[in-house]
């Protein structure tokens, strides 16, 4: 569950930032002063400022009917497709798809990633290559609002009223799942489509329908 067994570093400009940290839960608290700080010191030559504490990389193509929200940050080659609804405290790496009717908010995509079709996805952290299929949603909110706890061996609590999931590299969640709030799915793990996630899965294995993990061959 921690940063260094989650994610390659490599493949994000929040790097140094992540460094600081050993969960990832722990780096949403100042995701959104962490973009500002980084879009204003981000090469003029190969990013538009389009709007106030909003950043496009010259070769991103954004979608006329996309909303940007402030602070952000869009990556090279990254494509947000219509009616992409970007809230804000947005860092979206490079050669990511943010597709149709998506939303996000207090996140950090790493390079490649994909969430193309009708997903939320709110205080999360997506490594390299993650995928949701359409219909996917990250819940970052208990139902109770009570602070949510990350459940593993022995529990952690993260002290935070919204944590929404933690995907690693290469992770495929199928269509129509809801990962609930504080799951974590270690590295190139796969979720089957309509699946109802809570808690943590390790890396390399698939979560089925009725919640049973077995780990890939």
């Amino acid at each position: 569950m921690e940063i260094q067994e989650l994610f390659d570093l490599n493949h994000t400009l929040a790097a140094d930032y992540l460094r600081g940290f050993t969960y990832p839960w722990e780096a949403l608290e100042g995701i959104k002063e962490w973009i500002v700080s980084l879009g204003n010191s981000l090469d003029t030559d190969c990013y538009d400022q389009v709007a106030p504490q909003v950043w496009v990389h010259k070769t991103a193509k954004v979608a006329p009917t996309a909303y940007l929200g402030a602070p952000c940050i869009v990556g090279e080659n990254t494509e947000v497709r219509h009616c992409a609804f970007i809230r804000g405290a947005a860092l979206i790496g490079s050669g990511c798809v943010v597709g149709n009717s998506t939303e996000l908010k207090n996140v950090i995509l790493f390079d490649s990633v994909q969430v193309p079709h009708y997903n939320y996805v709110g205080d999360s952290i997506l490594g390299y290559k993650a995928h949701m299929g359409a219909g996917s949603v990250t819940s970052n909110v208990k139902s109770d609002k009570s602070l949510v706890v990350i459940h593993s061996q022995p529990e952690i609590p993260t002290g935070r009223k919204k944590v929404g999931a933690m995907l690693g590299d290469g992770v495929e969640v199928g269509c129509n799942s809801v990962l609930n709030p504080g799951t974590v799915i270690g590295r190139n793990s796969n979720v089957y489509p309509t699946s109802c996630v809570r808690g943590t899965v390790p890396e390399n294995a698939i979560y089925k329908n009725d919640g049973i993990v077995i780990m890939k061959r």
